[in-house]
């Protein structure tokens, strides 16, 4: 009896483990997709096989190892330890991932899951959450090939006691492709040739891979001639052999150029292009300011609205030309310090101004249709595309311009005279009223100051009367109508009576005539007085002008 309590003593000393601590235990048997695990004590417990088994392998346990569990409850309803050996993981895996944090160095696991936002990752125990942001350096459309495959991660942050967990995939690959990009980067030289594959286009030019590191091809080095897409000449996957422009070493961005490696077309510009030489060549951008033709590939030149049509002033470019029509230009300047041509498309046609000047001289009739009416005159649409103006005072002889422009519409169709072709200024006068000749130049050629005329009274007013001869009107005041002031008196006459007068006054520039019925009065009595006497001989006014009528008679 004293030995039995002896040895239930003893019995009672022996602690059994805490419930919630990790203890060892040996694996006694496998069955039923279980391994029953002796934990001492006298207590046994169950595992499913599965919590043996690492991501994407089979289970791995036999009889006899010796396996950490975590025992969850010393005697469950069955009378067995309830025990987890995916806990135990857990807590071992926490250690050692809290080491790695607080050391930042990376661990090991692998992607096993999907969920909202990025992926559940197992590092050996313990679940992380991986962002998506944080998979790879670009964008993954498809991660299968990721999943439960072993690979390095970097802790981001974690928190023990929520069981939180972030890793990142993306940091590995940075600092490897880092470390990579230093390596291939030291061994690059500008002006180096290499050959790369194209990677990734955009609107702004190419990736290529220079094998590790990649390299940005601009769409304006990749040929000298212009490339409005780079998928006009590159495709993804394609091998090309490029040129180093420059390198950044502390951000390591790398320039490419697949033009440096070609003739420069600009070399020999200057002697295939002499000044006002023509050429044709192929439209290749329209713009608000012009049209860029290209003359060879990668040898540009502007043709500038101003230079695009003798005719058309103010209107866009693609309404002259279009993108790809072919058209022949004259070269006006070349800047090789700004790799500029500066074309001409109307130089390559006649100067419409200079073919009307010899097809209609001055003084030739024309005829058009009234194209606009402005307060100044009218304009007349010529042929190839012209204008010609009639001003005011070409309208008509006899009317005012602003009365004689209220005739005309738009549309008519008018006959004019040539007057002036100015072909530097680009100005065409005509004349309406000279279509006829100048009736009153022909009329008062025959006419001269102090001469007597016939006229025929035409209307009669209350200043005097109004009368026309050959075509020319003229008025004659009241005070002219007579020497004697009774006879000064306008109703004595008659609309088509003839009344010879004497010609005072031949204004060309006004176009008028001085007459006057007294002038020719007192020319006559002059006259008289010198050939039949004077009043110094005795003789009477009376006397010598009888003596005159008679004389006529």
């Amino acid at each position: 009896m004293e030995e039995f309590e002896a040895l239930l003593a003893e019995s009672f000393e022996i602690d059994t483990p805490a419930e919630g601590s990790v203890v060892k235990g040996k694996v006694i048997a496998v069955e039923a997709g279980q391994a029953i695990i002796d934990v001492g004590y006298k207590m046994e417990g169950r595992v499913d096989l599965k919590e043996f088994a690492e991501p994407g392998e089979a289970p791995n346990v036999n009889p006899g190892d010796e396996v950490e569990v975590y025992l969850d409850r010393v005697e469950n309803a069955r009378g067995e330890a309830s025990i987890s050996r995916d806990k135990a993981r857990r807590e071992e895996a926490w250690d050692r991932l809290e080491k790695a944090y607080a050391d930042e160095n990376r661990v090991e696991g692998a992607i096993v899951g999907r969920v909202k936002g990025g992926f559940t990752v197992d590092l050996g125990g313990a679940v992380a959450f991986l962002p998506g942001s944080q998979v790879d350096v670009r964008p993954v459309r498809d991660a299968g090939p990721l999943m439960g495959l072993k690979q390095p991660f970097q802790i981001l942050k974690m928190d023990r006691r929520r069981g939180n967990i972030v890793v990142s995939r993306r940091a590995i690959l940075e600092e490897s492709r880092a470390e990579q990009r230093a390596e291939v980067i030291g061994n690059l030289s500008e002006g180096q040739s290499v050959d790369g594959v194209v990677k990734n286009i955009t609107e702004y030019g190419a990736f290529v891979d220079l094998g590790g590191v990649d390299g940005l091809l601009h769409v304006t080095d990749m040929a000298w001639r212009r490339v409005n897409h780079p998928s006009e000449i590159l495709s993804i996957g394609e091998t090309i052999k490029v040129q180093v422009i420059k390198i950044n070493k502390e951000t390591h961005r790398i320039s490419l150029g697949m033009k440096q490696l070609q003739a420069d077309p600009w070399d020999s510009v200057s002697s295939a292009y002499p000044l006002e030489s023509t050429h044709t060549g192929r439209v290749t951008n329209i713009t608000d300011y012009g049209a860029f033709v290209e003359l060879e590939p990668g040898v540009e030149g502007l043709v500038h609205v101003s230079e695009m049509s003798w005719t058309k002033k103010n209107v866009h470019p693609g309404k002259i030309v279009s993108t790809s029509q072919e058209v022949e230009v004259m070269v006006l300047e070349i800047d090789e310090a700004k790799r500029r041509v500066s074309l001409g498309l109307k130089q390559t046609m006649r100067n419409p101004w200079e073919v009307f000047a010899e097809q209609f001289p001055v003084n030739t009739e024309v005829e058009g249709e009234v194209k606009n009416i402005t307060e100044f005159g009218l304009f007349i649409g010529l042929d190839n595309d012209i204008d010609g103006m009639v001003h005011l005072s070409d309208l008509s002889w006899d009317e005012r311009g602003e009365d004689a422009i209220q005739n005309y519409r738009k549309g008519d169709l008018v006959q004019a005279v040539v007057t002036e072709v100015d072909t530097d200024k680009e100005r065409i006068s005509l004349s309406v009223k000279a279509l006829g000749g100048d009736k009153f130049a022909e009329a008062a050629g025959g006419v001269k100051r102090g001469s007597i005329i016939t006229v025929a009274v035409t209307a009669i007013e209350d200043g005097g009367i109004e009368v026309e001869h050959e075509g020319m009107k003229a008025f004659i005041r009241r005070s002219d109508l007579s020497r004697d002031r009774a006879e000064q008196r306008p109703e004595r006459f008659g609309v088509g009576d003839k009344v010879d007068v004497r010609v005072t006054n031949v204004d060309m520039k006004s176009r008028r005539l001085g007459l006057s019925i007294k002038a020719r009065e007192i020319a006559e009595e002059k006259e008289a007085v010198q050939q039949y006497g004077s009043s110094d001989s005795g003789a009477s006014l009376g006397d010598i002008l009888g003596a005159a009528l008679k004389g006529d008679e």
